[in-house]
């Protein structure tokens, strides 16, 4: 098994989801990672959002951050054989006011990471374009949408339904397709 300090940020959330798996406590990264991964690196996050999906006490979550070497600071675990910080916001795990869809599961010699599909990455990225302005939000959703296979035509639902019908058009009018 490689050390913590030589691990990609997906091998070290697949560590980190298997780890807490064995507990019954089942998370999915999303956020700015799952960008990062389906990107290739092109966009980097420097933390792990992993999604509490099923409400898991934090004390447990603990627990097992703290066998794998990692110290509570904050709402953040921190090991200092990485630099990415590791984030477990509560559930739901959803993008605007729609259940995410698609956990898509890839193996890894550190384990099973366990990311929100493409398709719902981009809703994500969409989501702070959308109600926020953010224009980081919509290069990140361009990235996954350029370098991933992602169903616009979802994407085109799911927006039509949170009422971003415009915001939705200058997407797609970034994408190289």
């Amino acid at each position: 098994m490689k050390q913590i300090r030589n691990m990609s940020q997906v091998e070290l959330a697949a560590y980190i989801q298997d780890s807490l798996l064995v507990e019954g406590i089942k998370v999915v990264l999303s956020g700015g990672s799952a960008v990062s991964f389906y990107s290739s690196d092109k966009y980097v996050s420097k933390d792990l959002d992993l999604i509490n999906i099923l409400f898991a006490k934090r004390r447990n979550i603990k627990s097992v951050m703290e066998k794998l070497g990692f110290q509570e600071q904050g709402r953040y675990f921190i090991n200092p054989a990485t630099s990415v910080f590791v984030e477990f916001p509560d559930g739901p795990l959803s993008v605007g006011e729609e259940s995410v869809k698609e956990v898509s599961e890839f193996e890894l010699a550190t384990g099973t990471p366990r990311v929100v599909s493409a398709t719902d990455c981009v809703k994500d990225r969409l989501c702070a374009f959308y109600f926020w302005n953010d224009q980081q939000g919509l290069a990140q959703a361009v990235l996954v949408a350029n370098d991933q296979i992602v169903d616009l035509k979802e994407i085109m639902r799911w927006s039509k339904t949170e009422g971003k019908e415009r915001e939705y058009d200058i997407f797609k009018g970034k994408l190289g397709r």
